[in-house]
């Protein structure tokens, strides 16, 4: 899974807390198929979205969206 985000700001905020909640991530360049306006993105597993989605929400972090690889490229996860 990925977020992709519309500020570098709003990238290293969400690094910090997902950090804090200790959910294993990566931090990466935005894939050029997903349009976004930071440069950043955060890789993290699949099993940790709800608990990705609730820290999102709860500290009102702005994101571009949240997408999965795909064969063609890069589907938002809109569940």
């Amino acid at each position: 899974m990925l977020i992709a985000f519309d500020s570098t700001q709003q990238a290293l905020r969400t690094e910090m807390l997902l950090e804090y909640a200790d959910i294993e991530i990566d931090i990466r360049p935005t894939p050029k198929q997903i349009t976004a306006g930071c440069a950043l993105s955060i890789d993290f597993p699949d099993g940790e979205l709800a608990q990705v989605r609730k820290i999102i929400a709860e500290e009102s972090v702005d994101i571009r969206g949240i997408f999965r690889e795909t064969e063609d490229g890069y589907d938002e996860v809109r569940e």
